[in-house]
């Protein structure tokens, strides 16, 4: 759909959600200097952060429910369109989880952790404010429509990121992951931002629109992808494969995930890698115009990118999977875990269809909730073990807290894609749509995808033969936080449901994925 650019006074009705997250971000920043007792500090700090990210994903809503016309905002810079409300009501409704996961215990015989019971993070105020940020950088990718705001957007997010890795200023391994993630987003980046600069020489513009028609007219021409745009298209693959952990740009994901604090590692397993599928698919879709299919007279031209596309997921699932194989301690796991699905995102991606991209997105859907319990569990196990993520750690958990045990294997089969959960539901559809597309190629991919499930399998039971199969030392009953739990349960909920009735979900998705052009 052809929209002419708004300017920036006429853009800034379609940018309410961001500026409230921007408007959050001074109130968080206010509230931190003026609030002196620390219980009301932070109480007035979740509540403002929860109060920002209801009504950023409430605008996004209404918006989108209003079916307006998609526009160009500023000048051409970000998109507003179905796609874009719809991940940002996902960032928000991810966002909000993650402020609940970071509400601190409370121990006996305090009001609030002081700097002498917890010594090892920065202060709460820092921690929100950088969320809602981390947020807003999300949006943004989300709504790029310029090679600029692409890396632009994407610098925010990975910024921030690095600095919330690196939280417990005086614990060695965040310190690390922090430092790894730094070294690898920064080649990383110089290596995508050297792919844009050839993409701009060959088409004389940041746009992405633009670039698209200029693509086209070089293809046309020269009866293939030109030379030049598959060279600067690899090269900004490595800025996007390192976004969603993608081989061979996963190689910080394991240090990062394991040293970060649990509710910041949740938030970088879904949330960041969310935004990167997003930039990734608009991108590929706006300007290489990838998912139409190019003639000259009757002949179809024969593109790359299916099969650069279905390398990176046979390679991302294989290396996710096999890693994870000999984990013992459950968060680099559900690190290496991640890993292999945005493996299995990327079949869907390789496929460059409009199922294809709708499977992706509903698969980002039903992950968020099942990866997200599973990483609460983890906090949940580890605060009641001094500190322990191991798999030790788990042992007799299914007698001494049933009802953790019970929503973990729930979230691990989902993981594994087993009916009836909804990670079942989102792998098919990704599978239907690779081998719908049909060829020997995409079979092979679907073939090595059913493989991986398989793997996957292994490691996941072995934390649910801990929890359910072996013994453990301490029989004392685990008394778990009531908020976490009652949390645990409520995103154990949609993970069953939408195994069982996904329609609904899934067709809003497919509705809410058109892109203006």
């Amino acid at each position: 759909m052809e929209s002419t650019p708004l300017n920036n006074v006429e853009s800034l009705r379609y940018f309410t959600p961001e500026l409230v997250l921007i408007a959050a971000v001074l109130l968080l920043i206010i509230w931190d200097l003026v609030a002196r007792d620390k219980k009301t500090k932070l109480v007035g700090l979740v509540a403002i952060s929860l109060a920002a990210v209801a009504v950023s994903g409430g605008m996004s809503a209404f918006l989108l429910s209003r079916e307006l016309e998609p526009k160009n905002l500023f000048y051409g810079l970000l998109a507003f369109d179905r796609f874009s409300n719809m991940f940002r009501i996902l960032f928000a409704a991810v966002t909000g989880t993650i402020v609940i996961f970071s509400i601190p215990a409370i121990p006996e015989g305090h009001t609030l952790p002081d700097r002498g019971v917890r010594d090892d993070k920065r202060d709460q105020g820092e921690f929100f404010t950088l969320l809602m940020v981390l947020t807003l950088g999300m949006n943004l990718m989300a709504e790029s429509r310029s090679l600029l705001m692409i890396y632009l957007s994407l610098e925010i997010v990975s910024v921030i990121s690095f600095v919330m890795a690196g939280f417990k200023i005086n614990d060695a391994k965040s310190s690390e992951a922090a430092l790894k993630y730094v070294i690898f987003g920064g080649v990383a980046s110089g290596i995508m931002l050297y792919g844009m600069s050839w993409i701009f020489g060959v088409t004389q513009s940041l746009y992405l629109g633009e670039c698209a028609v200029k693509i086209h007219q070089m293809t046309v021409a020269q009866g293939k992808v030109p030379e030049v745009v598959f060279v600067g298209t690899i090269c900004m693959l490595a800025g996007f494969g390192y976004k969603i952990s993608a081989a061979p740009f996963h190689m910080w994901t394991p240090d990062v995930y394991e040293g970060a604090p649990t509710p910041v590692t949740a938030f970088l397993s879904v949330g960041p890698k969310a935004a990167g599928f997003a930039v990734l698919v608009r991108f590929f879709a706006d300007a290489l115009g990838a998912q139409d299919v190019q003639m000259i007279g009757t002949t179809v031209i024969d593109s790359p990118w299916p099969v650069v596309a279905g390398c990176l997921a046979m390679a991302t699932m294989t290396i996710g999977n096999l890693s994870a194989l000999s984990q013992d301690n459950v968060k680099r796991m559900l690190a290496y875990s991640s890993v292999a699905h945005a493996g299995y995102m990327l079949l869907g991606f390789s496929v460059f269809s409009h199922l294809g991209v709708a499977s992706i997105v509903f698969y980002i859907v039903t992950y968020c909730f099942m990866n997200l319990g599973a990483f609460l569990v983890v906090m949940m196990v580890a605060e009641k073990s001094n500190g322990d993520e191991s798999i030790a750690a788990f042992r007799g958990l299914g007698r001494r807290a049933p009802i953790t045990a019970g929503v973990m294997a729930l979230f691990l089969f989902s993981l594994t894609g087993l009916p009836p959960f909804a990670g079942f539901i989102g792998k098919f559809y990704l599978f239907w749509a690779l081998l719908k597309s049909g060829g020997a190629w995409n079979w092979t991919i679907a073939v090595v995808g059913m493989l991986n499930s398989v793997v996957s399998l292994f490691y996941y039971s072995r934390v649910v033969r801990a929890m359910f199969l072996e013994k453990s030392e301490n029989t004392t009953p685990v008394d778990v936080r009531k908020l976490f739990g009652t949390l645990s349960v409520v995103l154990a909920v949609p993970t069953l449901v939408l195994g069982i009735y996904w329609a609904p979900v899934y067709d809003f998705v497919e509705r809410s994925i058109s892109m203006v052009r």
